[in-house]
């Protein structure tokens, strides 16, 4: 009986967090196939992977975002798109600056979406 009010509680609590956040955007990705290589790479090196946000040597929250792999992995949790989309609740990317095009966000979730080829 303990077990089963812990992990109602445990859900309860689970539900409540997530209630604080937005969602992300899902769009329309309809002959929209971006590449890491073609398209992203461009866009996180000009505003992610930077010195002293998520490069190599400073990786900010641990994230190197200069790299396909270190990309992608990040691409593979909420808090990614969530952030760079200014969701509330999430920390609003890239910090300090202005909210990324419309075009740019599209081609970035298009490619999480896609499952982020290279």
């Amino acid at each position: 009986m303990k077990k089963i009010l812990f992990l109602g509680a445990f859900a309860l609590a689970m539900f409540l967090v997530q209630c604080t956040k937005d969602s992300v955007d899902t769009v329309t990705c309809t002959g929209t196939t971006p590449t890491y290589t073609a398209d992203i790479k461009a866009i996180m090196d000009a505003s992610c992977a930077i010195s002293g946000c998520h490069n190599a040597s400073s990786k900010a929250d641990g994230y190197d975002l200069s790299t396909y792999a270190g990309t992608s992995s990040a691409a593979g949790k909420n808090a990614f798109l969530g952030s760079v989309q200014h969701k509330s609740g999430y920390d609003a990317m890239p910090k300090g600056g202005s909210k990324l095009s419309d075009a740019t966000l599209t081609k970035i979730a298009c490619w999480v979406q896609n499952g982020t080829p290279q």
